[in-house]
């Protein structure tokens, strides 16, 4: 079974030539897209949800002076990447 997958994976690469890339040319757009939004989404979690102690104490705030530069890097990093994909 698995000489039947392998010789059908390298019948499907064979005829592509080699000529695309994976996701075609927006491959970038789309990591940057993706690492934009988790920064973004990650922080503002980090500060809207504060993670408890270990021993069920108070919670316990991310830094703002850090989440919130953090997080404007990221819409900034999505925004230019969702301009990047629409655009073209």
């Amino acid at each position: 079974m698995t000489e039947d997958f392998f010789a059908g994976a390298a019948q499907v690469l064979a005829a592509d030539g080699g000529s695309t890339m994976f996701l075609g040319d927006d491959l970038i757009p789309y990591l940057v897209l993706a690492v934009g939004g988790a920064l973004l989404v990650g922080n503002l979690a980090a500060m809207v949800r504060p993670r408890r102690d270990g021993g069920g104490g108070e919670p316990v705030r991310a830094p703002a002076r850090r989440a919130v530069p953090l997080a404007l890097v990221g819409l900034v990093a999505a925004i230019w990447a969702l301009a990047t994909l629409l655009a073209g």
